[in-house]
């Protein structure tokens, strides 16, 4: 019992949300002081990780030849396990480089967010990955559950909370009550497949080649889900002649956008419709007082919370920094973590 006292004292418990698009790390005491992307540079020959992060997400498009710039997680979920350890293990040293000294001494627990219905294999991949990178101990928590507490929903109380997660890879729906999510769906479509239907837009009708950054850069500027005058605008795009194969410029308007992500965002919509008609009755009035939140970088896209509430009829707020959600509520939740162990030993 001492030891493990001991052992808490000087360790420093990390919370991760271990994301499609991005990765971020929250620290015990420290906040969140890791955000970067899920990306990995590799050196093609022997297989071995070159950069991680921003500096690898800068590569992405740009690789020589015998390099390749890659994202090992997919939809959610570990896709290549040696990379993604390499991954986890780079960013936890340059989170624990950021806690005092006589933190950084000992093993940390790690409570890493994963998607809402992954399988056995998945979780034991999410959980080898992160033993291997320097965990003592792992903890898993369900990304609705976590991120409903880091946008402060009631989620121990009886009442109905719905949290509509969006991230790079998937979006998850649930609903939350007395701890527990109640009902809940994870669909495959996120951020990402809205910048692979940009891509595929661009290349049907214009004949032009564009990369995942600039598709992003475009989504990010102009993409939305709502109509809006006010906002509406037009963006330049570069991008690689099929026909003639030199390089060419276009100009793009938010109208063409909306129409080529409509698909993705409108499956967005569905789930959301789909877990709200599965939801108990006594919950669902719950849901008619409180509304719906949308967190996740997702949820950043123009118009989306607007779509949402015209859809379903319920009033929809975007969380205020809704790329950290998930992260504050790793965050919070290792805080009491640590109360209940303290009060056990």
């Amino acid at each position: 019992m001492l030891l493990q006292k001991l052992a808490r004292f000087f360790s420093s418990d990390i919370g991760i949300d271990l994301g499609t698009a991005n990765c971020l790390v929250y620290v015990k005491g420290q906040g969140i002081v890791l955000s970067e992307p899920s990306v990995v540079a590799i050196r093609e020959k022997d297989n071995e990780p070159l950069a991680v992060g921003e500096e690898a997400k800068r590569m992405l498009g740009r690789t020589p030849v015998g390099i390749k710039a890659t994202r090992p997680m997919k939809v959610g979920v570990i896709a290549d396990l040696r990379v993604t350890e390499f991954m986890l293990r780079a960013f936890i040293q340059k989170a624990k480089a950021k806690v005092p000294p006589r933190c950084r001494l000992i093993k940390p627990r790690i409570l890493i967010a994963v998607p809402w219905g992954i399988t056995e294999v998945e979780t034991r991949a999410v959980k080898d990955s992160a033993e291997k990178a320097g965990a003592s101990e792992i903890f898993l928590v369900e990304e609705p559950m976590a991120a409903a507490i880091g946008v402060g929903l009631p989620v121990s109380e009886p009442t109905g909370s719905m949290i509509v997660d969006i991230g790079g890879g998937t979006t998850e729906v649930a609903v939350v009550s007395l701890g527990g999510i109640v009902r809940a769906k994870s669909e495959d479509v996120g951020g990402d497949t809205m910048d692979q239907a940009i891509i595929q837009h661009m290349k049907r009708v214009y004949n032009l080649t564009i990369g995942e950054r600039t598709a992003e850069n475009i989504k990010i500027k102009i993409g939305s889900a709502y109509p809006d005058e006010s906002t509406d605008s037009t963006e330049e795009v570069k991008g690689l002649d099929l026909v003639s194969g030199l390089p060419k410029t276009i100009r793009i308007s938010s109208k063409e956008i909306r129409t080529a992500i409509e698909d993705p965002v409108m499956n967005i919509v569905l789930a959301v419709r789909n877990t709200l008609e599965k939801c108990p009755p006594e919950l669902a009035s719950d849901l008619i007082d409180h509304g719906i939140v949308l967190a996740g970088g997702g949820a950043l896209l123009r118009g989306l919370a607007r779509l949402i509430s015209e859809e379903t009829g319920l009033f929809v707020t975007v969380a205020e920094e809704p790329l950290l959600a998930v992260a504050r509520g790793t965050g919070i939740m290792l805080k009491n973590m640590d109360e209940l162990l303290t009060n056990l030993y």
